[in-house]
């Protein structure tokens, strides 16, 4: 377990593995803990760093904001003080819009994106997530959180079909509070990177389940037309969380695309 001090608070992360540095990055309601398996069979490779976002998993919740903007600030303080010059950010959901949003603000950091499940615009969100992110809305589930909770594991199957997903989603969810709840699930559905993708210079890679619930799954479609020299893999039997149920799948094709020497005029 790591930790350091940033403008704004403690940020945990964790690292496994040598050689090149990886970046991932959960989405909303989740923590490091997602990429577990994905720094195992990575870090054969490379040096794999997995953050948890301020209001999530062990960093810090003392924060006015958890906007996506403020996320993409943490991550260029994170490669500062680890004095990591570039690397490859992956990103599962709100981690991938934050991924993308770091390519276009701080180019100088990423050599390249990878994207899984990810919106390219809020409006994709499952309509219950866009109520999540209505004040009242989110107060009242926060006031019957066991309610709230139990809802979740009942709901869980359709998310994911990986049997250990119910107990790591209500894990993460038990380390939320109110404000990181709300403002960051808010604040993507208000995200449109739509006119800024052509700015994405580096290598992208978009990893999206046909099954997928939370997010539209053919999100991959105004990505690859903002950015055409994307790749886009496809996996019709996953749904929000490929990395759990393809995970053989997801993690070579990951690794092709970390491996592949090919560069973006």
């Amino acid at each position: 377990m790591s930790s350091l001090t940033t403008d704004q608070g403690i940020l945990h992360y964790e690292v496994f593995g040598r050689g090149r540095p990886v970046i991932l990055l959960h989405g909303w309601l989740g923590s490091w803990g997602l990429w577990q398996e994905t720094m195992a069979y990575l870090g054969t490779s490379y040096r794999t760093y997995a953050m948890d976002f301020w209001g999530f998993g062990e960093s810090g919740k003392k924060r006015e904001t958890y906007a996506v903007s403020d996320f993409v600030s943490l991550v260029d303080q994170f490669m500062e003080q680890l004095g990591i010059v570039h690397a490859p950010l992956v990103g599962h959901s709100m981690g991938g819009t934050v991924s993308l949003a770091v390519a276009i603000r701080f180019p100088h950091r990423v050599s390249k994106v990878v994207v899984v499940g990810s919106p390219m615009v809020g409006s994709s969100l499952a309509p219950l997530l866009k109520l999540a992110g209505i004040r009242p809305i989110a107060f009242l589930l926060f006031n019957m959180m066991p309610v709230f909770r139990a809802g979740m594991r009942l709901y869980s199957p359709f998310i994911c079909s990986d049997p250990r997903f119910p107990d790591m989603m209500d894990r993460d969810l038990s380390r939320t509070t109110l404000e990181s709840f709300l403002i960051s699930i808010a604040s993507l559905r208000r995200t449109d990177l739509r006119p800024d993708l052509p700015k994405v210079k580096v290598p992208a890679l978009g990893i999206y389940g046909d099954r997928d619930v939370i997010v539209h799954p053919r999100q991959w479609q105004p990505m690859l037309k903002g950015i055409p020299h994307a790749r886009i893999e496809r996996l019709p039997q996953a749904g929000h969380f490929p990395m759990f149920e393809e995970p053989t799948f997801f993690g070579q094709k990951l690794k092709s695309f970390l491996d592949d020497e090919i560069s973006v005029a």
